[in-house]
């Protein structure tokens, strides 16, 4: 089965069909759950009735007559290799493109799917002047809701000064500073953005390496950040505390915002409501690393970098509540996983991060499809 996901992702109207059938396979270690919790844009978002359009990988002939492009990755599921780390990751609304952050160059690229052949190179969007000094860098990006009409992309960066929200256009010109002051910590500095409706734009925020100030409400670090309307010297709303190491937030366009984040204690996937009120969905003693998301109505997908593998929650369609442990799709398949983003080719787009830990192969770092599971078909590693 498969994932017909949003030609739009974060813009205002979303053509998001996902299907999903998850199994039993369970996540290794002692996972917990919290059943308390309880939905716009366009077509409801959801992980059924969808067929995903990428096929069985094969090598491509072009891989066989040009021994010297190493970095045409055999593997048709993967849309581009020999990146440099990357980090956020968002479709685009012709459905078999993205965007994807580079963390520590600063780069802004457009990748595009191909079923067939030698994929095209990625095209250099926008460079940004970054600080990748610990988790730093560029490690957000979002669509402006009216993206098709505008072409305004916003991006989480570090600098060397603060975490910021700035935008940039694909017209050219200098980046505009929306939100600034974000603490700035050795580590704690990688943060998230999507779009809720109403043009609502939401910021997942690091704790800067000082779990304090994720508690303090006066400082922005730590935190689910709101900004209405976002614009050059934006203020934000917190509607969420004590995040520690920021994952992902992503929203299913209705009524539910999920968020991901590593703690001392525990890797956490939170639901907040339209209340405003963040309940855990489930939690991972074992630290899987928690990562960027990708939201349906009835479920939501996360990367998990530790664990190498890209896990699916799905929750109940009137409580939301996760009842059952995230399956797990293309285990130790890629490596280490960070971004990730539905898809309009119906498949669930990741993001590798294999650089950074010593055991990168020839294709690191890559953009990876990975289509959801078929009924009846285990969801354990590919």
């Amino acid at each position: 089965m498969s994932l017909v996901a949003a030609g739009r992702a974060g813009v205002g109207a979303r053509r998001v069909v996902l299907g999903v059938t998850l199994g039993a396979v369970l996540l290794s270690g002692c996972a917990r759950f919290d059943d308390r919790a309880s939905s716009p844009f366009t077509t409801e978002p959801t992980w059924q009735d969808a067929e995903p359009s990428t096929t069985t990988p094969k090598v491509p002939p072009t891989n066989a007559k040009r021994p010297d492009l190493p970095c045409v990755d055999p593997d048709l599921a993967v849309v581009v290799s020999c990146l440099d780390t990357t980090a956020g990751l968002v479709a685009l609304p012709d459905g078999g493109s993205a965007l994807v952050a580079e963390r520590t160059t600063g780069r802004i690229l457009k990748v595009v799917a191909t079923d067939e052949g030698e994929p095209p190179a990625p095209i250099e969007i926008a460079r940004l002047d970054v600080d990748p000094a610990g988790d730093g860098g560029l490690t957000g990006l979002a669509l402006s809701p009216t993206f098709t009409e505008d072409g305004l992309i916003y991006a989480y960066v570090t600098t060397g000064g603060d975490n910021r929200v700035v935008r940039i256009s694909t017209d050219g010109g200098a980046p505009k500073p929306i939100l600034t002051g974000i603490p700035k910590g050795v580590n704690g500095n990688r943060g998230s953005i999507d779009f809720a409706p109403q043009n609502r734009m939401l910021v997942l925020t690091g704790d800067a390496g000082n779990p304090s100030l994720a508690a303090d409400t006066n400082s922005m670090a730590g935190k689910l950040l709101s900004v209405s309307s976002p614009a050059p010297g934006s203020s934000a709303d917190v509607v969420v505390t004590g995040i520690g190491v920021a994952g992902g937030v992503c929203s299913d366009g209705k009524d539910s915002i999920w968020i991901t984040d590593r703690t001392a204690t525990e890797d956490r996937l939170q639901r907040v409501g339209p209340d405003g009120v963040a309940v855990k969905a489930w939690t991972w003693p074992d630290h899987p690393g928690v990562a960027g998301c990708a939201a349906a109505s009835d479920g939501v997908a996360i990367s998990l970098t530790n664990q190498r593998a890209l896990a699916l929650a799905t929750a109940d369609k009137n409580t939301h509540a996760v009842t059952a442990a995230p399956s797990l799709l293309a285990q130790d398949k890629y490596g280490r996983l960070d971004g990730a983003t539905l898809g309009g080719d119906g498949n669930i787009w990741v993001g590798t991060v294999n650089k950074p830990d010593g055991n990168p192969n020839q294709y690191d770092d890559r953009v990876v499809r990975i289509p959801p599971p078929s009924a009846g078909q285990g969801n354990g590693p590919d």
